[in-house]
């Protein structure tokens, strides 16, 4: 009688426990933006909402919460301190992320996220400004090592995708610059078009509104972007160096597989869905789907390549 007891009360857990994931989402779910609003990750978090919404269907219910500072470190903790049952998502960066458990103290590391899905890849780009003599990777790469450290770069930091990039150029090339790091993209990109800097690297999306002022001498994609496809990459010009702004989006790590089923299959279907890839594009987003455990080797990747650059020249 006692065996018979156990048994009903395990398989009534069982059935209820199923029947619980099987109706996520029951309540309204949180999407934590380590960013302040109007920022390239929080546009990004707030077009992709509602494609969640219409995907998980049931009434579903996803809002924006923005808890900026710290380089988006204290968004992501709050992410990986939450409680894994689907209700607080988070917006993750690569390689930044990953950078700040290097260069300083972080309550989380690559194994504390149950990861969904990377939506963004803006890949980085060189350019120089319209008078410059350098309009070709040949002559950059040419005026590099004619005099190495005398070509100067502006970018809008360090240990982010930006820095990496070049660090990878480097590798590729054995070119030497010497960095100019700004406080973000926007005097930056104003350094380039002043002269006041030889070149500059930039997101994709970060130089589109500004092709009249700059020459945009190569893309780190492995296919051109259908958002200018005039920008030849860097593989076409001799030069195989891949590199980007990663966006996606993570969960606690711990999270029920029903729960990660049905939030990966939603974004799997907002990604095919056409409207889905107008409104990303419109908001500067270029879409590009890595799912699962895709996305977390995709993590550990970046996390390793920025520890070894780390280790041999560290950017604080």
């Amino acid at each position: 009688m006692k065996l018979k007891t156990l048994l009903a009360a395990a398989c009534f857990v069982t059935a209820f426990t199923s029947s619980a994931f099987a109706q996520y989402p029951e309540k309204k779910i949180e999407i934590i933006v380590g960013y302040a609003a109007g920022g390239g990750t929080d546009v990004m978090a707030r077009t992709v909402a509602p494609f969640l919404e219409r995907y998980l269907g049931d009434g579903a219910t996803v809002v924006v919460k923005n808890v900026p500072g710290a380089s988006g470190q204290i968004g992501v903790t709050e992410v990986a301190k939450a409680k894994p049952d689907g209700y607080t998502l988070g917006t993750f960066n690569l390689p930044g992320m990953m950078a700040r458990t290097l260069d300083r103290n972080a309550a989380y590391s690559a194994d504390s996220f149950t990861y969904l899905a990377n939506v963004v890849d803006d890949p980085n780009v060189i350019v120089t400004a319209k008078d410059s003599e350098i309009d070709t990777m040949d002559k950059l790469i040419k005026a590099a090592k004619a005099d190495p450290g005398a070509v100067t770069v502006g970018m809008s930091s360090l240990g982010g995708d930006d820095h990496l990039f070049l660090v990878r150029l480097q590798e590729d090339t054995g070119a030497q610059f010497t960095i100019a790091p700004f406080k973000g993209s926007a005097p930056a990109r104003t350094a380039v078009m002043g002269g006041h800097v030889a070149m500059g690297i930039f997101n994709l999306s970060e130089i589109l509104g500004f092709r009249d002022e700059l020459n945009v001498i190569g893309l780190a994609t492995k296919e051109r972007s259908s958002l200018a496809d005039d920008i030849p990459t860097f593989a076409e010009q001799g030069y195989n160096v891949v590199n980007g702004s990663l966006r996606g989006f993570v969960a606690p790590k711990g999270l029920p597989d029903d729960v990660r089923q049905k939030l990966l299959d939603a974004f799997k279907k907002a990604y095919d869905d056409p409207e889905f890839s107008k409104a990303m594009v419109a908001s500067g987003n270029p879409v590009n789907l890595t799912l699962g455990d895709d996305f977390k080797a995709l993590t550990h990747e970046q996390y390793d390549f920025a520890k070894k650059v780390w280790e041999t020249t560290p950017w604080k």
